[in-house]
């Protein structure tokens, strides 16, 4: 059980003058980011197009979680990581619905494909919580959901301001407003940060394994 001490530092990090800094810069560079892959000599080029829609999603994805750990050991590198990859990788289910490595093909879908049902999202994230309880490895992993959880969603708010957000079973809403996708994404670890802190899982991170979080 984490002290007062504790509790209050982690309180304290969460609404850090860093951390809203952070989130700041992090909305500024959603905006830099979409208006450098309107460049022409990227929209001319399919892969170009892809890569570089990948790359953005995964320095969302690591700097969404670099703001809620904070950067202070060579093992925060390997979280902020593994958060990219989480955040980019999903969009292989492209390719896993085209039934083929073509990229024309993985980018010409009739339907969207799996992994962007919003809806999934708390799904896989509860379960995997369930999973690492029933194994017993809720302390020593108690971030991992919550890492998957906001790469996820940074990906599918991105996505959203071309598609919507497709809500299983009830649909697509209209694409997201540009400021809103901004928005969502520069707050998110914040909100993410606070909601971890009132359920314990900061503490958890802080006292189990010595992750001082200054955010």
């Amino acid at each position: 059980m984490a002290s007062e001490m504790e509790k209050a530092d982690a309180l304290l990090h969460t609404f850090s003058t860093a951390s809203a800094l952070s989130s700041l810069a992090l909305g500024m560079f959603c905006f830099v980011a979409d208006r450098v892959q309107q460049a022409t000599f990227i929209q001319q080029n399919d892969w170009l197009r892809a890569l570089s829609d990948s790359a953005t999603h995964c320095v969302i994805g690591m700097w969404s979680w670099a703001i809620v750990i904070g950067l202070r050991k060579r093992s925060d590198f390997c979280e902020v990581a593994l958060a990219g990859f989480f955040a980019s990788v999903i969009d292989l289910d492209h390719f896993f619905l085209a039934g083929s490595v073509s990229l024309k093909a993985a980018t010409n879908l009739q339907r969207r494909p799996p992994l962007h049902c919003s809806t999934l999202i708390p799904v896989v994230a509860l379960t995997l919580k369930f999973l690492m309880q029933l194994l017993r490895l809720k302390d020593s992993w108690c971030f991992l959901p919550w890492m998957l959880f906001i790469s996820w969603t940074s990906h599918h708010v991105r996505d959203g301001i071309r598609h919507g957000l497709w809500i299983c079973p009830f649909g697509k809403t209209a694409p997201l407003p540009y400021w809103l996708y901004v928005a969502v994404t520069a707050s998110l670890p914040s909100v993410c940060s606070l909601i971890m802190y009132l359920t314990g899982t900061r503490q958890l991170m802080t006292t189990k394994h010595g992750i001082h979080i200054d955010v």
